[in-house]
């Protein structure tokens, strides 16, 4: 089968990996250079839905190195008193022999780790730094799959007229890399405040990586400060006992919206990613969520292949699978941010008690860390399990 794989960021470079590694004839496009894809300044929370991913096309081990995990996750609302730890005994029994409620993971060596692995695949070919028309007249000729992850904007998905709805926050995301003192090691932090969720995520040592959520404007005015009075802006927001030390990277501040296409799949058409999806960055679900699309299509590749059934069949099933992970997140996350980041006193009492239920029953955080972690589609149900070379236990491929 030749697959057309259109946007080779985190997402779509995996994708075109993985279908080249089911034997797949992948042609991966992007307009932007190989240099430009991997020099991004950002970073990733990864949970463990990815971590098997990650497993699977046999990268996890190259990429341990890198991988920071926190084995403590605090949740807390500046507007209420309880704070809320969660540790590994909260995650599902399949998920604690990994040691790590989650791991952050860098841009610039993911990439650099994907693309290594793009260029020597012999069923992979690579067209960087061109831009591939969506509507060339040869593309469904060629291919046999077309699939679009060119992220938020998607030109493939306009082109193809799939239907998208996107509803924009007023909130903004303003992210950047400071040295902190005073952070307890290991750990992650989840705050809710008035303007936004805040989060603090370890990239080693001193290092952390802050995601600020804030109405948009102020994401752009605070982007613009100068390093020193940005830092002295961090030292009102941070928690109790952490300073910041010195900026890392030029803050970036990028625009929030809650969308999705409800038409996954049409034809030989796909969406995938962002390009079908996209919700807001609490809980770290962004990318995951992304990824956990590549894991199912994956799956569904390699049954049409050994089953031999028809590319409108994997399209359908593809569309059923992954709608029910799609609107859970995007309604849970969204939920989240009205309830916790908001200044409507009225609220306070019931914000208080379900940080006090989470603080107080244990079975509440595993279900919460094992949404996160695995989906809520996971939820009752056993994970999937990811040898370290690949092999998958206890699902029939």
């Amino acid at each position: 089968m030749s697959v057309s794989v259109c946007g080779a960021g985190p997402t779509g470079a995996l994708l075109a990996l993985g279908l080249a590694s089911l034997g797949c004839n992948v042609a991966l496009s992007d307009p932007l250079s190989m240099d430009q894809i991997a020099s991004r300044s950002r970073a990733y929370a990864i949970t463990h839905s990815s971590k098997r991913l990650l497993q699977r096309l046999d990268l996890w081990s190259e990429l341990q190195p890198h991988l920071v995990p926190f084995t403590r996750l605090r949740l807390e609302d500046q507007g209420v008193n309880p704070r809320v730890w969660f540790d590994l005994h909260d995650l599902a029994p399949v998920n604690r022999g990994a040691g790590a409620i989650g791991w952050i993971l860098d841009h610039k060596p993911l990439m650099q780790l994907l693309m290594e692995r793009l260029q020597s695949h012999p069923g992979l070919s690579l067209e960087l730094g061109e831009t591939v028309t969506p509507d060339h007249p040869s593309s469904a000729q060629r291919f046999d799959l077309q699939i679009a992850c060119d992220g938020p904007r998607s030109p493939h998905r306009q082109a193809w007229g799939f239907p998208f709805w996107s509803m924009p926050y007023r909130q903004g995301c303003l992210t950047m890399k400071v040295l902190l003192r005073g952070a307890v090691p290991a750990t992650a932090y989840e705050i809710f405040r008035s303007e936004g969720p805040f989060a603090v995520l370890p990239l080693g040592g001193q290092i952390f990586q802050l995601v600020w959520s804030a109405p948009f404007n102020r994401c752009r005015e605070r982007a613009s400060l100068e390093p020193a009075a940005l830092l002295d802006r961090l030292a009102t927001v941070l928690p109790e006992g952490m300073n910041p030390d010195a900026l890392l990277d030029q803050p970036m501040a990028v625009p929030l919206q809650l969308s999705l296409a409800p038409q996954l799949g049409r034809g030989r058409r796909l969406l995938v990613g962002e390009a079908g999806h996209r919700c807001h960055p609490v809980g770290g679900q962004g990318l995951n969520l992304c990824w956990r699309d590549v894991s199912d299509l994956l799956d569904l590749v390699a049954q049409q292949r050994s089953q031999q059934s028809s590319l409108s069949r994997l399209v359908r099933r593809y569309n059923r699978r992954r709608l029910p992970d799609l609107v859970l997140i995007a309604l849970g996350t969204d939920a989240l941010l009205r309830l916790f980041s908001n200044r409507f006193g009225l609220l306070l009492p019931l914000r208080s008690l379900a940080l006090r239920m989470l603080q107080h029953l244990p079975v509440l955080r595993r279900l919460c860390l094992q949404a996160m972690s695995d989906g809520p589609m996971t939820i009752g149900r056993p994970s999937p399990q990811w040898g370290e070379g690949g092999g998958r236990h206890g699902v029939q491929q």
